[in-house]
């Protein structure tokens, strides 16, 4: 009987557990996200192992979009109105390596029956995160609130865990079969610990208290193509069953990307998962620019190692 390696063990378990969540989580007529940007694919080269082993002085990307279409998506947390624009600054900066990096998210909705321009509501997320091999983890707050009129805030602060593999570095057999397409996937779990007002579904019933989340990047043209999806599922901490989703948040998206610029098409849907209920969806046209600025680009830090435990 032939064992494999502990490592090579080890990846297969964590490639067939994300393939697994992903697989289960995905609804039969679609595939995966969520508003804030967190979780949009990395603008990145995942065969460019060298870059990912310098430590970011800041780095980040500015985007706006278009709800091409949208018949229910709200533009403010209480519900009302119809999201028409987006836009959003992500910035973060390398603490220490990549075990401790800081990063905000503004995230900024308008409404389209309020003539598409004035905005409606402000998404702000502040958190730590870090990686060590191939698990992170992250601290995180978030607050919700309308901008031009009164009314319901939500906020809440969460931990969460992700393992994640990349076809590069972990998936022999995918290099193989697909020697031009790269794939990258992460799963994992998190704890709202705190919760004002964070609602367990799309209309504003319950309260979360977990949330499960997968997700994966497909390189389909030298990073020029990628086509992405996410699944993000919360608990009602008020519920019978704090440990079953009752929302489940999903997109599916198509990047076109060229150097710092990727202009992408994807879909949102947001539903109830254990009643019948408000399913908020849109389709939105999205163009995102990226930025780098490393510390060994100014002398300030040596490159970490780019192999193992970095």
């Amino acid at each position: 009987m032939v064992l494999l390696p502990t490592m090579a063990l080890r990846r297969h378990i964590l490639t067939w557990l994300i393939f697994g969540l992903i697989a289960w989580a995905i609804p039969t007529d679609a595939l995966a996200l969520e508003k804030y940007g967190r979780p949009l694919p990395s603008m990145d080269d995942p065969n460019d192992l060298d870059r990912e082993s310098e430590e970011s002085l800041f780095a980040g990307y500015l985007l706006t979009g278009a709800f091409a279409k949208n018949p229910s998506f709200a533009a403010r947390p209480d519900n009302s109105g119809l999201v028409g624009l987006r836009h959003m600054l992500h910035l973060e900066t390398d603490l220490y390596k990549q075990y401790l990096t800081f990063y905000t998210d503004q995230n900024f909705f308008s409404d389209r029956n309020n003539g598409w321009i004035e905005l409606s509501e402000w998404d702000s997320t502040y958190a730590f995160t870090g990686v060590v091999d191939h698990f992170s983890w992250r601290l995180q707050y978030e607050r919700d609130a309308p901008l031009d009129r009164r009314g319901i805030k939500q906020a809440y602060a969460d931990g969460m865990m992700t393992a994640k593999l990349q076809s590069a570095q972990d998936m022999a057999w995918w290099r193989k079969l697909f020697p031009n397409q790269s794939l990258t996937m992460y799963g994992g779990a998190g704890w709202l610990f705190h919760n004002s007002n964070y609602f367990a579904r799309p209309d504003n019933t319950g309260r979360a208290l977990f949330r499960y989340v997968a997700h994966a990047d497909l390189d389909l043209y030298k990073n020029k193509v990628v086509l992405y999806g996410d699944v993000n599922f919360f608990t009602d901490r008020e519920g019978n069953n704090q440990a079953r989703p009752t929302e489940m948040d999903w997109i599916v998206g198509l990047a076109l990307r060229w150097r710092d610029a990727e202009l992408a098409v994807y879909h949102e849907q947001d539903q109830p998962l254990d009643k019948a209920g408000l399913v908020q969806k849109y389709l939105a046209v999205q163009l995102r620019f990226s930025f780098d600025v490393s510390k060994g680009d100014l002398g300030l830090s040596r490159m970490k190692p780019g192999t193992g435990i970095q």
